[in-house]
């Protein structure tokens, strides 16, 4: 966190006692004596956070530059807040959740296209066989990813993806993919929101994969995000305005790719910002570099029993020069086991005794 004064200004109780008055023989007004007591309740606007150092420091961000009269004070038209999505607000193991839908659709169309029992990397798809897949590289992984995304229009593209959320599960939770979110995060989300924050998702995810279930998952616009995307092109089909999908690679929404992406479609640095990886780091330096107080937050997996445990050495989300980035510059990093009571909405149930 990058600021000077923190002011932390909770309201517990307000008791008011009223009058007291007293009893005559005389013809004088009667007056009953009354005691008033009214108790404001505070309620923890971070429950499935544990009491400590970093959630403090959440709060304590946020009270000191909402506060008017604060010299950190904030106005309300630059709390940008944005956030990753791939293991920021949900899982991303062990594989971005993009790919396993991407997988699902080679699977679907294959029936359409018997050549791909012999040609990679759509072989290793119909096999399963995820190490040739990997061993593909960035190029077997996005021609799969433009195989499956191209050739539609944006609204038939956002109808096979809410499909795709009914039907698939999971292999390690056998839950759908989109109830994987993080419980702690929704709620810092709302908390940044009650407090006139506007959140964003920045993430290097495809830009219209996220658009049709980030509403409802998180209460983010689907205008607020801002991902990676395909070319399009405008044409009329049958009469109708279409924007159709083709299979180029339009931006890359990471790393260096990320500041780019805020100052193009959001026009402000934020001024809260949270990731989780080191595709992240760029667009943390960028939210430091505010002429505003700003807070840096990054997820580190720590929880291998809830979720999964991972850093330096991970081929999903590697946390290696982000982490001693952060170390070294007192961002705030969330150690997962450790400050989270829960990991998944599902999981609060299981917590009640």
């Amino acid at each position: 966190m990058k600021t000077k004064n923190t002011f932390q200004a909770i309201i517990l109780a307000v008791v008011l006692v009223i009058t007291t008055s007293c009893n005559s023989n005389v013809n004088k007004e009667t007056t009953t004596t009354t005691e008033v007591e009214t108790t404001t309740e505070v309620k923890d606007p971070l429950p499935s956070w544990a009491e400590g150092k970093t959630k403090e420091s959440i709060k304590s961000y946020v009270t000191d530059v909402t506060t008017e009269g604060s010299s950190n004070f904030i106005p309300v038209a630059d709390r940008i807040a944005t956030f990753d999505n791939d293991g920021t607000l949900w899982s991303e193991q062990p594989a971005y959740f993009q790919l396993f839908f991407a997988i699902s659709r080679i699977k679907d169309l294959a029936p359409e296209h018997p050549e791909w029992k012999n040609k990679q990397p759509y072989k290793a798809v119909l096999e399963n066989d995820m190490k040739s897949l990997m061993a593909s590289g960035e190029k077997g992984l996005i021609e799969i990813v433009m195989t499956t995304h191209a050739g539609m229009t944006a609204e038939a593209f956002e109808k096979v993806v809410k499909d795709w959320f009914t039907k698939d599960t999971h292999p390690r939770f056998k839950k759908p993919f989109n109830t994987l979110i993080f419980q702690p995060m929704l709620e810092l989300l709302d908390y940044l929101r009650a407090n006139d924050f506007k959140t964003y998702i920045v993430s290097g995810g495809g830009v219209e994969f996220m658009r049709p279930w980030v509403e409802e998952a998180y209460g983010i616009p689907k205008e607020q995000v801002v991902g990676s995307s395909i070319k399009t092109e405008f044409v009329m089909e049958n009469g109708k305005a279409q924007i159709k999908r083709l299979p180029a690679i339009d931006f890359i929404d990471d790393k260096a790719g990320k500041p780019v992406g805020i100052n193009k479609f959001i026009g402000k640095k934020p001024v809260f910002t949270a990731g989780n990886s080191d595709g992240d780091l760029q667009m943390m330096q960028y939210g430091d570099s505010n002429k505003y107080p700003s807070f840096q937050l990054y997820v580190h997996h720590t929880d291998a029993e809830r979720e999964w445990a991972y850093d330096r050495e991970s081929h999903i989300g590697q946390f290696n020069k982000g982490l001693d980035y952060a170390t070294e510059n007192g961002w705030t990093i969330i150690d997962m086991k450790k400050d989270w009571k829960v990991i998944y909405p599902f999981q609060l149930n299981e917590t009640k005794n």
